[in-house]
């Protein structure tokens, strides 16, 4: 898999959840400072709660905006087959029959991005499966907290 393109995708989500962020803390700062919205008594909190929910956007947006600064300036390592695995690694975990994709990165656990018909998701050493992943290699093997069932692990080499 082509790591660049990768990349590109996963900026152009987090721009597009940025706009949508700026736009919905715009919408709700309107509706907060909305002469309307002006309390009729002391149980009218419509304004109030429109003022909470502009804040908490302007945070995710500040978050996300961080990320994708953090993607922006991201360099991607090429892996080869015995590297342990680190930051911007490719991962292929096999679950069983189903493969599942992971891209090792500082930030951003938890995006998910489609890379032609393949969902990637981003991993953070920090995650409790990131964690487990970390310094791993391909052909290793995870134990399921069950200690039932092993999983397969492979390091993409792109």
């Amino acid at each position: 898999m082509n790591k660049t393109k990768l990349l590109q995708k996963i900026r152009t989500k987090l721009e597009q959840d940025l706009e949508m962020y700026f736009k919905v803390a715009r919408a709700s700062h309107e509706e907060a400072t909305d002469p309307q919205n002006k309390a009729e008594n002391k149980y009218d909190t419509r304004g109030l709660e429109a003022a909470y929910l502009a804040g908490g956007q302007v945070r995710q947006a500040a978050e996300t905006e961080a990320v994708l600064i953090c993607f922006r300036q991201l360099v991607p390592r090429k892996f080869e087959p015995n590297d342990a695995i680190d930051l911007t690694a490719l991962v292929e975990v096999k679950f069983g029959t189903e493969m599942t994709y992971f891209f090792i990165a500082p930030r951003g656990g938890g995006l998910e991005v489609m890379l032609g018909k393949v969902e990637i998701t981003v991993l953070t050493p920090q995650s409790p499966l990131g964690e487990k992943l970390m310094g791993r290699k391909a052909g290793d093997t995870l134990q399921k907290r069950s200690g039932q069932t092993q999983h397969q692990l492979i390091v993409s080499v792109s």
